[in-house]
């Protein structure tokens, strides 16, 4: 009976230390941030599949915000969202950097850049200062099968003020491969692509 019950005992034991390992990379991600370690960054983020998560985010808010425009005719609205495509791309390039992952999980807000953070918008950086921090990232984490874990930051605090990662892994190693934005971020960013795309939007309507 003993040796049946050291079966499960011992898949259970080899389940809970899997689900812990991403903790650790987590740990020295946020030893990376505290110290600005852009070569610890560049060599555990798949910058190619977070560029194009960031443009799928940026992209998707600036289309909520041209389809709630009802003066925009079929046309006029297929123009602004391929022009709102190469916008996000070019902001998307200039947010995957080392130095910018680590200027955005610092805070949640890209400070380097051009954005203005709304009154009121409480950002959370990642910061892990002791074990029951540590413990708390791991209660919030959502395992994704067995090859991805998503990790809001902070792991408390409302979802719309959260940063979400998601870590894969690849052979032995967790690494960075996605950057879901807090709201007030996409926000920001949708709000000045819309500026520039009323620009295009009034170049558009001079064509006519």
């Amino acid at each position: 009976m003993k040796r049946w019950l050291a079966i499960p005992l011992g898949i259970a034991l080899a389940w809970l230390l899997f689900t812990l390992s991403p903790l650790w990379t987590l740990y020295n991600f946020a030893d990376a941030v505290r110290r600005h370690d852009t070569a610890y960054v560049e060599t555990h983020v798949n910058f190619r599949t977070l560029r194009l998560s960031l443009v799928r985010q940026i992209v998707g808010a600036v289309r909520v915000a041209t389809d709630s425009d009802e003066d925009l005719d079929p046309r006029d609205r297929q123009r602004l969202n391929e022009v709102a495509y190469g916008l996000a791309l070019a902001l998307a390039e200039s947010l995957v950097t080392p130095d910018t992952v680590i200027d955005l999980l610092d805070d949640g807000w890209p400070d380097k850049l051009d954005l203005r953070k709304p009154d009121g918008a409480r950002t959370t950086g990642l910061a892990i200062h002791g074990f029951g921090k540590l413990m708390a990232y791991y209660a919030a984490a959502e395992m994704r099968g067995f090859r991805a874990v998503v990790v809001p930051i902070p792991p408390e605090g409302p979802r719309a003020q959260r940063t979400r990662i998601r870590l894969r892994l690849r052979g032995l190693t967790w690494r960075l491969v996605d950057i879901e934005m807090a709201e007030a971020l996409r926000g920001e960013i949708a709000a000045k692509l819309a500026r520039a795309l009323a620009k295009a939007r009034i170049g558009a309507g001079g064509g006519k």
